[in-house]
């Protein structure tokens, strides 16, 4: 991957020691004191629930070790719920009531699979969190402009959501697909309004030179890095 680019994920294509003191760097640049809440992704729909700064712990390391799922839901000051991509959808849901708050991977099976809905419901039996209370950010991730896939991934959404217009044909059996439309479209069928959903309309695939992309770069340098998308509650600050 390319030298200095700050890569946070990813253990099998980079040391332990750089991502390590990569996230080190990544922390201090918020203020207070942080704890990272991550898993090892496998592009499914379950969630981790972090109750605490002591349950907060990336939950991988060199060896593999880790909790596997594609979501982190809390409310705990402090601690910070995070997701790796590159290319895949980061959605990061806020409980404007609650506190609660949640970080989600969705790629094109964890989309399928509904797993930003999911999370959202998880929220609502764990906090009772509503959909009228929450703001949701979808970051970078592969656009409708350059993510084909072929029949193995257009049968299943068209069959699963035929109301949602999301490919455009490039050749026989093969089709750019728009996650980010479908994640935003099913979050709104749960209920959340659609001016609470704000999307960062920037292709990863495009835009090489500010994200890692799996599909772009894999083939050029034979690893990729990942980006890292968190959200969380400010902890409280002592005078002491």
């Amino acid at each position: 991957m390319p030298e200095g680019s700050l890569n946070l994920a990813g253990f099998n294509e980079d040391s332990a020691e750089n991502i390590l003191e990569n996230r080190r760097r990544f922390l201090k640049l918020f203020t207070g004191k942080w704890a990272l809440a991550g898993c090892w992704q496998v592009h499914g729909a379950d969630a981790r629930v972090v109750n605490d700064l002591s349950e907060a712990k990336p939950a991988e390391d060199s060896r593999g070790d880790s909790i596997y799922c594609d979501a982190i839901v809390s409310n705990a000051e402090g601690v910070l719920a995070g997701v790796k991509t590159a290319d895949c959808v980061p959605i990061l849901i806020g409980d404007r009531s609650t506190g609660a708050f949640a970080a989600v991977h969705a790629g094109w099976r964890g989309t399928l699979a509904e797993i930003g809905a999911r999370t959202l419901k998880r929220m609502e039996d764990q906090y009772g969190t509503l959909q009228r209370d929450v703001v949701i950010a979808i970051g970078p991730a592969a656009g409708s402009c350059c993510y084909e896939v072929g029949t193995d991934v257009i049968e299943p959404f068209r069959e699963k959501f035929p109301q949602q217009e999301l490919f455009r044909e490039t050749r026989a059996n093969h089709a750019c697909i728009d996650l980010l439309k479908s994640n935003r479209d099913q979050l709104i069928s749960a209920g959340v309004h659609p001016t609470n959903i704000h999307i960062a309309a920037l292709c990863t695939m495009c835009h090489t030179d500010l994200f890692f992309s799996y599909r772009r770069e894999k083939r050029l340098h034979g690893k990729v890095g990942r980006l890292m998308s968190v959200i969380g509650r400010m902890p409280e600050i002592s005078d002491i």
